[in-house]
């Protein structure tokens, strides 16, 4: 795995979606616990648009254009009309570096 950097834990407040660039990949870096952070393609799979502008409610994120919502720990789409996952990256923490793997998406469907 190849971990990168991405910023301080401090960057990005509880209940926050941040985006973010990881060796050429626009990640949504959500933060959804004090310490617990989700990794997911920042490009919504039905519109084409930043997921990282969405609603972030528990580990769900909501696009802003049609409200197609994902599951951050899965990256599976919840409602309609997203049919097609995002790919989910490997995030972990290192003191409050908050640190991403986009070479190595934990779902196989991306």
């Amino acid at each position: 795995m190849s971990f990168e950097k991405v910023c301080a834990l401090e960057e990005i407040p509880v209940g926050r979606v941040a985006a973010a660039e990881v060796d050429g990949v626009t990640i949504a870096l959500a933060r959804t616990g004090e310490r617990e952070l989700h990794a997911v393609n920042d490009t919504c799979t039905h519109a084409n648009v930043s997921l990282s502008e969405g609603e972030l409610s528990g580990c769900t994120l909501e696009c802003w254009l049609h409200g197609a919502t994902f599951d951050l720990r899965t990256g599976a789409p919840l409602t309609p009309p997203a049919t097609v996952p995002v790919a989910v990256y490997p995030v972990k923490l290192e003191g409050d570096d908050v640190l991403v793997d986009v070479e190595a998406p934990t779902n196989k469907e991306n």
